[in-house]
């Protein structure tokens, strides 16, 4: 759950980031938002779920 809501909010913080400073519209922003909301719900949530949390487990593996 932890890692859902803090990729929920960097995804919002990029995503304000960019309404204000690179002229992405809001109405794009919120057309993005909503076909997030319907692949939720969709048969390939599962898979987008464990993509994101390889690719989490990833970059938690690197050295730096």
């Amino acid at each position: 759950m932890a890692l859902s809501v803090s990729a929920a909010v960097l995804m919002l913080v990029i995503v304000i980031v960019l309404v204000r400073r690179s002229g992405l519209k809001l109405a794009h922003a919120i057309i993005c938002a909503l076909l997030g909301f319907y692949l939720a719900s969709t048969s390939i949530a599962p898979s987008i779920q464990e993509v994101t949390s390889n690719v989490a487990g990833m970059i938690n593996g690197l050295k730096l």
